[in-house]
């Protein structure tokens, strides 16, 4: 299991997820202190995004977990996803309804949301 990014929200994620009996193994990249009392940390900056997907690759990872919307809206699922590699989150596209304000408004107007 990878966790990707260094915030509290990650943390959190880290510690439950490492709880479960499926997951034998969990990485944060980049992680943070908190993280490494029930994982190991790797220095691969959340917005590098090839280099994440290289680290996955490299590491087996069989699922990837993203804590911020930042790195989906910058296209992290359609990267790992063409990698053939299995990640939680939603597609760029998608993600423009959490990323950009004006497309979500429009969005909601459009449809009288």
């Amino acid at each position: 299991m990878l966790v990707i990014g260094s915030g509290a929200r990650e943390q959190a994620l880290a510690w439950r997820l490492a709880a479960s009996p499926s997951v034998s193994e969990l990485i944060a990249a980049p992680g943070n202190p908190g993280i490494l009392g029930i994982g190991r940390c790797l220095p691969v900056p959340a917005d590098d995004l090839k280099g994440q997907a290289r680290l996955a690759r490299e590491e087996n990872v069989d699922l990837t977990v993203v804590g911020s919307e930042v790195q989906y809206a910058a296209g992290i699922v359609d990267l790992f996803r063409k990698e053939k590699r299995l990640i939680f989150g939603p597609t760029a596209k998608a993600a423009r309804l959490e990323s950009s304000k004006a497309f979500a408004k429009r969005l909601m107007t459009k449809h009288r949301i």
